[in-house]
């Protein structure tokens, strides 16, 4: 896949995949802050795949509001699971980023 978004959008809502991942990770998998196990690296690496090929760029929602779900179904039902554990400690470990994720996903 070739990295064709890379603005300012994308790029935020890369980093706010990657803090929802280590989340889950570290307290599903007992991982290192920071650190990723073989599993969870996979689907990182499935995201920013995803993310740099979104056909709608830097005019993305966020992708529970996506009217194209451009994850196979195994990997959505694993962000999905990620996400909505996330999501909600994101306020408490990334406020910013929860919040501009949160505000991204009201346009």
């Amino acid at each position: 896949m070739t990295t064709s978004n890379t603005g300012p959008r994308i790029s935020r809502e890369m980093k706010t995949v990657r803090r929802m991942i280590d989340i889950h990770c570290r307290d599903h998998h007992g991982t290192r802050k920071g650190d990723l196990c073989p599993e969870c690296a996979l689907l990182w690496q499935y995201a920013q795949g995803r993310l740099s090929a979104c056909r709608y760029g830097e005019d993305k929602t966020t992708c529970v509001k996506c009217p194209t779900h451009c994850y196979k179904p195994d990997r959505r039902e694993s962000i999905r699971q990620v996400m909505r554990y996330s999501g909600p400690r994101m306020l408490w470990e990334h406020p910013i980023l929860a919040v501009r994720h949160i505000l991204d996903g009201r346009k």
